[in-house]
């Protein structure tokens, strides 16, 4: 009996130190304001105010600080994912799963209605602002492309995403399709991100400048360019996954052209209430790779060296292009590693993400006139074209 006693109070004692032990580390310990792994801001801790007590809002506030701050959370995250990986033998995690070493996260039901969307969209965009213009479009495949039916996870049907897209754009005048789909691999993509990488992107470059005749005035090439490296890159799928992937080195291109050429964005040239036009004095330019973001705490994603990362509106002006011709692009995130490489070619490219800015409102600040014109979506957008504003 004794002995059973002896147990039950270590067993209790043990218990209360830890929970002690956790309770002072929680609040000794230093607090982080981002988490690198998961590449998101963690919670602050909340003010005790009376209002917040009584409305709940301050208990709501403590239970998202405490968990982000929670001790060892990191590797309590891996734990759980290895737990799910090796004892529950699940092949994801947080709809994550690794094929050797990519990841890659489970985007497989097509959404028809979006894609038709989509289409429509750019039909509703030649037809208000490049009437008796051609464009033409592009779709970058996700990894899942390359991935998730050779490893035994279900499949988007990207044939058919693409003959729905095709359907719909018929309907505009003189849309013509880039296939770059065929000239991808899963080598062009990061291990533990969604994006591609930039010094791959040399046979895409090329591909998007010959559907516009521009192939043979491009003089695009790989050897002019010098690599640059960024290296400890944790991408989106590394946080989510919680496994103890080795993080990607970004590689970027570098050459006369890309030192030379300069980036306007909206955001930053948008000054008590009005936006500083690109020919307005006073308006900010920018480099073309930002460095600054490298070291930027407001900046969670090393692949906003790239243009700055994520903008409603943005133009590149490059005065050692090959061309005075000018390029606009709709785009997201994938087409802001690909620009660079459009710089040798074009003297203006205009990039608009519909996700930051109203398509009523780009009249106000682009101009189509003899642009030549580029659509080029992820499919995860395509897939979700609602968000297309």
């Amino acid at each position: 009996m004794k002995n059973d006693r002896w147990k039950q109070r270590i067993t209790i004692y043990v218990f209360l130190f830890w929970i002690v032990g956790l309770a002072l580390m929680t609040v000794i310990c230093p607090k982080e304001t981002v988490s690198e792994a998961e590449r998101r801001r963690l919670a602050e801790k909340p003010e005790l105010t009376l209002e917040s007590v009584l409305d709940k809002s301050f208990m709501d506030h403590l239970e998202k600080y405490l968990l982000d701050h929670f001790p060892f959370r990191d590797a309590f995250r891996r734990a759980k994912a290895h737990f799910a990986y090796d004892v529950l033998l699940q092949k994801e995690n947080n709809d994550i799963y690794a094929a050797g070493a990519h990841a890659s996260k489970l985007d497989y039901e097509l959404n028809e209605a979006s894609v038709r969307r989509l289409g429509e969209k750019m039909a509703g965009l030649q037809e208000k602002y490049f009437p008796n213009q051609a464009f033409c479009y592009a779709v970058v495949p996700d990894k899942n492309y390359f991935l998730a039916q050779e490893n035994g996870f279900p499949s988007m049907d990207y044939g058919r995403l693409l003959s729905i897209l095709t359907e719909e754009t018929q309907k505009a005048v003189d849309a013509r399709y880039i296939d770059i789909l065929s000239g991808l691999t899963i080598d062009d993509y990061y291990h533990t991100d969604t994006h591609w990488r930039q010094e791959r992107l040399f046979g895409t470059a090329e591909t998007v400048l010959g559907a516009f005749g521009m192939a043979d005035a491009s003089g695009l090439q790989e050897t002019d360019y010098q690599t640059n490296e960024v290296q400890d890159f944790y991408g989106v799928y590394y946080g989510q996954a919680a496994l103890p992937m080795e993080p990607d080195t970004i590689i970027y291109l570098t050459n006369k052209v890309t030192e030379s050429a300069v980036v306007w964005s909206l955001e930053e040239n948008f000054q008590g209430g009005k936006a500083v036009l690109p020919d307005e004095a006073g308006a900010v330019w920018m480099p073309l790779y930002r460095k600054d973001k490298l070291e930027d705490a407001m900046s969670l994603d090393k692949y906003d060296l790239f243009v700055g990362g994520a903008s409603s509106l943005q133009v590149i002006r490059s005065p050692e292009a090959a061309t005075d011709r000018r390029l606009i692009v709709f785009r997201d995130s994938y087409t802001s590693s690909l620009a660079p490489l459009l710089a040798g070619t074009y003297r203006e490219i205009t990039l608009i993400d519909l996700r930051y800015i109203h398509s009523a409102l780009i009249g106000d600040y682009v101009d189509f006139a003899d642009a030549d014109i580029l659509f080029l979506y992820n499919t995860a957008i395509v897939n979700q074209s609602e968000m297309l504003k």
